[in-house]
């Protein structure tokens, strides 16, 4: 699909299997890309953002980009949008947040419109809806995010850890399938991401916890084993740490 040649100012493009573009490409639309499933790394001119599912990332119009990720299955929800030029300041920077449960059931209903050509009041006036309220969602959401490499080494190194987060594997041998000592890869994970390895896991296993307090029954002790905490009062206390509250009332404000 060519974004900008499209005549509707707003639109919406899902991809159930969705298979990246492995060059850096720009368009004259801003766009919101919502993960339903996976990791997405997205490089913006010489950064690079690690977006995870339930999380949505805001690339400005005539920005560099592309999308890359490591994850099995992915599944990803787009919505391009033509700016004003007086628009507000929010919409000219890149922003990375956890998506609200409001902000999420919208997405998942504008599904409906994807790939559509036809437009009508509804989709427009929904769209638009979303794109006005982005700044709202943006300062009540959870920022929080993960680093995203740019050392190839440590681009392998993270993308191990995202898919073996629940298991707890000695740091040494972590290192060794690497190809490298414990004390290297700390060095390096630290120079490229700016946290140690350690830190990285944390948060990993923090937004991945996110996710099941949000939208499943599973018990503090349930969910603590799956994100690979031996038990709920370290997931716990490891969960105030990052969040400054605790999973239980995260959980009650947000169901």
């Amino acid at each position: 699909m060519q974004v900008d040649k499209q005549s509707k100012p707003y639109f919406v493009l899902y991809e159930e299997n969705w298979v990246h573009e492995k060059d850096f490409h720009q368009h004259e639309r801003a766009q919101l890309v919502y993960v339903l499933e996976g990791f997405q790394n997205i490089h913006v001119h010489d950064n690079v953002y690690l977006v995870p599912k339930n999380h949505v990332i805001w690339v400005p119009p005539n920005l560099t980009h592309k999308t890359i990720t490591s994850s099995k299955t992915i599944k990803i929800m787009t919505l391009f949008f033509k700016l004003k030029d007086d628009r507000e300041s929010f919409y000219n920077q890149v922003r990375v947040f956890s998506s609200p449960t409001v902000l999420s059931e919208m997405l998942f209903y504008a599904e409906k419109w994807s790939m559509s050509m036809h437009e009508t009041r509804e989709e427009y006036y929904f769209l638009k809806a979303i794109l006005y309220e982005l700044p709202h969602f943006w300062n009540n959401a959870i920022k929080l995010s993960l680093p995203a490499a740019k050392d190839p080494k440590i681009m392998a190194l993270t993308n191990y850890l995202q898919k073996n987060y629940d298991r707890k594997i000695p740091y040494n041998i972590i290192a060794d399938e690497h190809s490298m000592s414990q004390r290297t890869m700390e060095r390096l994970f630290k120079k490229d991401l700016g946290i140690t390895v350690s830190k990285y896991i944390q948060i990993l296993r923090i937004i991945k916890s996110l996710e099941f307090l949000s939208s499943s029954n599973f018990s503090i002790q349930q969910i603590s084993d799956l994100v690979g905490y031996q038990s709920a009062q370290a997931f716990s206390n490891s969960f105030l740490q990052i969040m400054h509250y605790s999973p239980q009332l995260f959980r009650k404000n947000t169901l």
